[in-house]
């Protein structure tokens, strides 16, 4: 009986609303259970972005993957980064994306809605939502449990 009340609880606890900001976790992050992550709100990231922190080791237990919702406003831009050792993939689902980058930002790419976009690790860049009206969004996987941990930051300009 005692076990069952536990499990109950344990259930009825997972199934409890998060405060807000707070993410909320379904599943033990113990590598044998799937995780779910819902995220209600945005976090600002070290980039200067709002952003939603899915799957990492700190949400989920992943421990080489993070996987996240990142939203470019209106005519913004992130400040100049690199991920230190770290590949990135992008699924931009909303926008078009300038994206400037190398060694110097001296090279550029525009991405729109429905690209594929890979970034090696330590490439310096910096992504500008073209629009002044729509944000960009897209979806960033990154082969880094830890994602905004190794995280440059470039010297403004």
């Amino acid at each position: 009986m005692r076990a069952y009340v536990v499990n109950v609880l344990a259930i009825l606890a997972a199934a409890t609303p998060a405060l807000a900001g707070d993410p909320q976790i379904i599943g033990e992050k113990n590598g044998k259970d799937v995780v779910t992550v819902r995220v209600p709100d945005a976090s600002t990231s070290k980039q200067s972005l709002p952003f939603f922190p899915g799957v990492s080791n700190k949400n989920a237990g992943a421990k080489n993957l993070s996987l996240l919702k990142v939203v470019i406003p209106p005519g913004a831009s992130a400040q100049a980064h690199v991920h230190k050792g770290y590949e990135s993939a992008i699924y931009l689902l909303q926008g078009s994306v300038e994206t400037k980058y190398g060694e110097h930002l001296e090279k550029s790419v525009v991405n729109v809605a429905g690209d594929f976009i890979y970034i090696p690790a330590d490439v310096p860049h910096q992504p500008t939502n073209l629009s002044k009206t729509e944000p960009a969004i897209a979806i960033v996987a990154r082969n880094d449990g830890d994602e905004q941990e190794h995280v440059i930051l470039l010297p403004k300009k």
